[in-house]
């Protein structure tokens, strides 16, 4: 699906090491290479216990669980790991070049995807202890009675997941969805998406966004809650840093749950399947399957271990054909969704002379009016109703250029970007907080003028700065902006010599956070940032 994909190379036995209970043939402890979804990162402790116990280790590398399953698509998950454990299998079950490559998948847990409400807010609603369809939610919602935050769905299962489950629900047909049911729903489905004021790439920077906001940690306005994992908004309760905790809302006509299935790729050694199998038989045992439950906050799935008390849920049909799904995508980022705004404060001085950086920043852009082909840049292409605007900088910002993408024919509009980019030359110094000033003052007129958009800024620099105002006039700048600016979150692109630290404190500053170009292509990193803006 779309999204960047961030592979790491990890090795594929370890060696040196006293053998475990289940130790391989070789006698060492065998290291499954799995790409995973992110959010697994908390079962850390559960497999660290496992490889005690079994003599299998697992080498998680996070990855969007779309982003990933375009990987099992392509055959670039094979190269480099041993199995996959996403959220969900069920969109690579729609792509037919999907199935050769997958072997035994086996369920570890669950969680469906639910809305968390700040408390007061869910009993102003009436939504506090009866039942709450999908539809009650929308046109609550279209009425701008609460707002809340959800991923990308294109890079992440949570938004995923929503997306499907209001538009299922509220065609309430019992069946999979059809292409023309989905088409059906847009008016609904507009006035839910309406009250969405926070995005983001991943399910854990939207938590993190989420509580950051609730504590005026970022200075961001807080949102009424979010729409993610069950287990994620139970944890983010028990941690008890919210000012006020979160009233799970599961609608009574449906959800979509993930069902992680951790699923050995086909072409694994007899070595590898055999430590998939000891490993998966552990985690399935009734005490480890309550130890993840108790830690993570999923659901476990083996029957007789007891879930975690919530109300009984009604599952909803997943669709059936990939068409329906694209068509749902398509209608939420061209048509459906708050339009965006973005500022791409993109350096061009004289160390972008390289053909590697300003031929890559070129490129980048290129890719994202639409030259890039891959079905990851399909849903990551500027999309229908989006503004954009250029600001070149050097020793001084330069003259910005503003695009609005039209929504029934965007392919002229996202030629002109590209030829833009394409015009870009470099040379001179390197203000980059000037630059990002003028941005910001340039934000500031454009949402004077249309209000209703997500607005962010995307800095992208190779350098450290060398003209004008410093990180500290920068840090007092910020300090100073009016309220309707200060939730414009500044996105920073390392490349080449830029300043790790001023970055990250840019990013820390205003709300956003940063990317890593240095390691992987610039214009897979672009294409990442789309799903935060």
């Amino acid at each position: 699906m779309a999204g960047a994909v961030v592979v790491a190379l990890l090795a594929g036995c370890t060696s040196g090491s006293p053998a475990g209970p289940g130790a391989g043939p070789s006698g060492e402890p065998v290291t499954l290479r799995v790409l995973a979804g992110s959010e697994l990162a908390d079962l850390g402790p559960v497999l660290d216990e496992a490889a005690a116990a079994t003599g299998v280790r697992v080498a998680l590398d996070p990855v969007g669980t779309l982003d990933g399953a375009e990987a099992v698509v392509s055959g670039a998950a094979a190269a480099d790991h041993d199995a996959i454990w996403f959220s969900s299998n069920r969109y690579l079950a729609l792509q037919p070049e999907a199935q050769a490559r997958l072997g035994t998948a086996t369920d570890i847990m669950s969680s469906p995807v639910v809305l968390g409400l700040r408390r007061s807010v869910a009993e102003r609603l009436g939504w506090v202890g009866r039942p709450v369809t999908w539809a009650e939610i929308a046109a609550a919602a279209g009425a701008e009675q609460f707002t809340y935050g959800m991923t990308d769905p294109s890079a992440s299962n949570s938004g995923f997941s929503a997306v499907v489950a209001v538009a299922t629900a509220l065609v309430g047909a019992g069946s999979a969805l059809t292409a023309p049911q989905a088409a059906s729903t847009a008016p609904a489905l507009r006035d839910f998406f309406a009250a969405q004021t926070l995005a983001a790439g991943s399910s854990g920077f939207l938590q993190d966004a989420y509580v950051r906001r609730a504590t005026g940690a970022d200075p961001g306005e807080p949102v009424d809650g979010l729409i993610n994992y069950e287990s994620v908004l139970l944890a983010m309760n028990a941690a008890g840093n919210l000012p006020e905790p979160l009233e799970l809302i599961y609608p009574a006509d449906g959800v979509i749950t993930a069902d992680y299935p951790f699923t050995v790729l086909a072409g694994a050694s007899e070595e590898v399947r055999d430590a998939y199998r000891r490993l998966t038989e552990y985690l399935r045992t009734p005490d480890v399957q309550r130890t993840i439950a108790n830690r993570t906050h999923r659901r476990p799935a083996v029957p007789g271990v007891a879930p975690a008390p919530s109300s009984a849920l009604v599952e909803l049909p997943f669709p059936g054909q990939a068409d329906v799904v694209d068509a749902l995508l398509t209608s939420y980022f061209d048509k459906l969704r708050r339009p965006s705004r973005t500022v791409y404060v993109l350096d061009t001085s004289g160390s972008m002379e390289r053909e590697d950086r300003i031929g890559a920043l070129r490129r980048s852009l290129a890719g994202l009016a639409g030259a890039d082909p891959s079905l990851t840049a399909q849903y990551r292409r500027f999309r229908g109703r989006e503004e954009v605007t250029l600001l070149p900088f050097n020793s001084l910002a330069g003259n910005p250029q503003t695009f609005t993408v039209a929504e029934d024919d965007p392919g002229p509009d996202r030629q002109r970007i590209a030829d833009a980019g394409a015009a870009l030359q470099a040379g001179g110094d390197t203000a980059i907080y000037d630059s990002l000033e003028s941005a910001y003052r340039l934000a500031e007129r454009q949402i004077a003028a249309d209000p209703d958009r997500f607005t962010s800024i995307v800095l992208m620099t190779d350098g450290e700065n060398t003209s004008g105002a410093d990180i500290a006039a920068f840090r007092a700048y910020v300090g100073s902006l009016p309220a309707q600016l200060r939730g414009v979150p500044v996105f920073c692109v390392l490349f080449g010599e830029s300043s790790t630290a001023e970055m990250e404190e840019v990013a820390e500053l205003t709300g956003g956070r940063t990317f890593d170009a240095r390691t992987v292509p610039l214009a897979e990193v672009f294409q990442e940032i789309r799903g935060y803006v």
